[in-house]
């Protein structure tokens, strides 16, 4: 098992930036992956971003260039900094973790994200 916890989040004008974290603890195997979804009232979670555990990273086209994903491996932690924020980015954020080798897949309680016009 692995447990996830999520800080950050919040209320913020457009253009405005906030800063997700997400803390893993418990049976995290060597290949994985972190990251974060996103879901917004009536529609499907999607991806947002993920870091694997070698390096590589995976952006949401909608987020490119104002979304960064960044891990503390030591720390266990994944960040996702928002800047630009629009209010379509106003959503439900999902902290996920993917131990690779088993396909098993854990999620956060969620953190609400709120950007006004």
């Amino acid at each position: 098992q692995v447990q996830l916890v999520e800080s950050g989040g919040g209320l913020v004008q457009a253009g405005g930036s906030l800063r997700l974290s997400c803390a893993a603890s418990g049976r995290i195997l060597n290949l994985n992956a972190m990251g974060w979804y996103r879901q917004a009232p009536g529609k499907q979670r999607e991806l947002v971003a993920t870091m694997y555990s070698g390096g590589p990273t995976q952006y949401a086209d909608s987020v490119k260039g104002r979304f960064t994903i960044s891990r503390d491996n030591a720390k266990r932690t994944v960040y996702l900094q928002m800047n630009s924020l629009k209010p379509e980015d106003t959503a439900v954020y999902y902290c996920y973790f993917r131990n690779i080798g088993i396909q098993a897949d854990y999620w956060g309680q969620g953190t609400q994200v709120t950007v006004s016009s």
